[in-house]
Parts: structure tokens; sequence; C-alpha cells
């Protein structure tokens, strides 16, 4: 590991641009002549969805939610609720929910369980960062960029307190700053 501004980097833009280009292609392939509706949960997956719209060539549009669980903290409250909803419909289209990482499950178990409720052709889940040891809902993604042990991460969207999230690489939250 490098580091990167002083921040001891995880995963480097390169890696994460090599990653996202090998998701594109299996999403391409996965939906091969077929329409996709990418929903980013803001704020972190923005970077990520943008790239990895940019990694899929079948015709795509975007959407956004955002969610909360976080607050301005590190911690989960375990309760997740609803700051923007979708703004077209999603009933009978291929949906990709985009998120930046997969931790405990809640936010994503609990969007997956709202989309379906509306009917889509296939819903799938992406996301770039997977950390299983922190599960409490049982949830996989589809599509996942890298699996990490129980780390605090920031950069690339993902933020501690609303900072970091412009950072180009994915960086370890140094424990003295938390």
């Amino acid at each position: 590991m490098s580091t990167y501004q002083g921040l001891e980097v995880l995963f480097t833009r390169e890696q994460i641009a090599e990653r996202i280009k090998e998701m594109g292609k299996q999403i391409t392939h996965d939906l091969e002549g077929e329409k996709l509706v990418m929903i980013g949960v803001l704020k972190g997956a923005a970077p990520f969805l943008a790239d990895l719209a940019r990694a899929v060539t079948v015709d795509t549009t975007f959407d956004f939610v955002a969610v909360s669980s976080y607050g301005k903290s590190n911690r989960t409250s375990g309760a997740v609720k609803l700051i923007k909803d979708l703004d077209e419909p999603i009933e009978g289209k291929n949906v990709l929910i985009v998120e930046d990482i997969l931790d405990t499950g809640l936010t994503l178990t609990y969007l997956r369980k709202i989309f379906l409720q509306h009917h889509p052709k296939s819903l799938r889940i992406a996301a770039l960062l997977d950390k299983p040891s922190r599960r409490i809902e049982k949830i996989e993604a589809d599509y996942t960029g890298f699996s990490i042990p129980n780390l605090f991460v920031i950069g690339f969207g993902m933020d501690y307190a609303e900072r970091y999230r412009n950072l180009p690489d994915i960086c370890l939250m140094p424990p003295d700053a938390q």
C-alpha cells in the first residue's frame, strides 16, 4: 500500500478504473440488447456510477435515490430512511442499484424491498466495495468491485462526515481522525 496526502491507499485510481471496466463488460454481457436504468445511491456512489456507466455499452439511463443510516457518524444508526425517491417509474425495466459499499446490508435490503414493489423486469446490485464481515442482512451484490475486511475507508465517493469524497483513490481512514 502507498500513501496519498498522508493517507494509506487501499486501492489506487488505476486499480479502481480497471475493475470498473471489467464490471462494465460483465453487465454489458448480461444485459446485451436490453435497456438499463442505473440507480445511484447518493452521495457516495456518484463517482462509481459515472465511471461504471461509461464502461457499460447497453442503452443506459440514470436515476438517483438518497438514503441515510449514518448521519455524521462512522457507525450506522441501524435505521434507514429515504431522503430522495426515484424521479422516474421503474416498472418493467432492468434496474441496477449502484452503491459505493455493501456493508451491513441494511440500506440495500431496504432499497431492494422498495424497488421490488415497483415490479422491475430485473433488479441487480453493483457495489464497488463489499465488506461481508459486517453483514447484518443476508444480501449479496450481483457485481462486486473489491471485497475488503472490516476497515473504515474514504475516497472515491466515500466519506467521513462528508469529507474526503473527492479523493481519487480509496484510502484507509486514520484511526486518530475518527
